[in-house]
C-alpha cells in the first residue's frame, strides 16, 4: 500500500527569514491526520536567509536528523558543540534529557536549504550526544547510501531506534530498489527532481508512506535527490 503526501498538502509558512514546509503536525501547524508515521515524527523542509537562523531552544527525548541540500548551517549546543553542516553532511543529535541548540546560516548572500528530521526514540532519558558525518556524492549516486542506523554500521550515524535511512541521488535513467522485510515499513522523501516510485510519479517535497509491499523501486526521467526510511 502506497500513500502519498503531496508536497503542496503540507503544512506552509513563511516568515521572511524562514520558508518551512511541514509534512507532519509541528509548532503552529496541526493536522490530526498527519501527526507522524511509525517512528518518524517530523520532517520539515527549511529555507533560512542569509545571517538568520533558529535562536537558542530546548529539546528533549528525539533523535533529530539534519540534512543539508544546499548552502551551510552554523550549529552550537548545550554539550559544547559546535560546528558548520554542508551538504552531503548528516548531523544527528539525541536530545534525550535534554539539550539546548541554536541553528543559523552564517553566509552573508546565500540561503540554506535543509532537511530537519525528528525520529522518536526507543527510550526516554537517554544522555544527550552528538554526530556528524560526510557521504560523499560519489557515495549516494546511483544507490541507496545508508547515513544512520541504530548501530552505526558501514560508517552511517547512530540512532537510538529501530529505523534505518538511506540517502540517494540519481541520474536520468538511473534505478535503484530496497527490499522490505516481513512487518516493515518505508517512507520516501523526494528531496529535489522528480521520480517514480513503483510506477508512481513524484515531484520535489512529496512523501510517500509504503506498508505491506516487498519492495521499493526508485528511478528518475529528470534527475532527483530522495531520502529512504526503513521503519519497524
Amino acid at each position: 500500500m502506497i500513500t502519498i503526501r503531496k508536497a503542496v498538502e503540507r503544512g506552509h509558512f513563511n516568515h521572511g527569514w524562514l520558508d518551512t514546509y511541514h509534512t507532519f503536525s509541528f509548532d503552529q501547524y496541526y493536522d490530526p491526520d498527519h501527526m507522524s508515521f511509525r517512528s518518524l515524527r517530523v520532517i520539515n523542509e527549511d529555507r533560512v536567509a542569509p545571517k538568520h537562523g533558529f535562536p537558542t531552544h530546548s529539546h528533549r527525548d528525539m533523535e533529530i536528523i539534519t540534512y543539508i541540500l544546499e548552502g551551510e548551517l552554523r550549529h552550537e549546543d548545550s554539550m559544547g558543540t559546535g560546528s558548520v553542516i554542508r551538504p552531503g553532511e548528516v548531523q544527528r543529535m539525541t536530545a534525550g534529557t535534554g539539550v539546548a541548540h541554536s541553528e543559523r546560516n552564517p553566509s552573508p548572500d546565500k540561503e540554506v536549504h535543509l532537511l530537519q528530521i525528528w525520529i522518536m526514540p526507543n527510550q526516554r532519558g537517554l544522555t544527550p550526544s552528538y554526530e556528524q558525518r560526510a557521504f560523499s556524492e560519489e557515495e549516494r549516486s546511483g544507490k541507496l547510501r545508508l547515513v544512520a542506523s541504530p548501530d552505526g554500521r558501514d560508517g552511517s550515524v547512530s540512532i537510538n531506534q529501530d529505523a534505518l535511512l538511506y540517502a540517494t541521488i540519481l541520474s536520468v535513467g538511473q534505478e535503484v530498489s530496497h527490499r522490505l522485510s516481513n512487518n516493515r515499513h518505508a517512507w520516501l522523501q523526494v528531496a529535489r527532481g522528480a521520480l517514480t516510485l513503483n510506477g508512481t510519479q513524484l515531484e520535489q517535497g512529496d512523501g510517500v508512506a509504503i506498508s505491506e509491499e516487498t519492495e521499493v523501486r526508485i528511478t528518475t526521467d529528470s534527475g532527483a535527490e530522495a531520502l529512504l526510511f526503513d521503519l519497524a
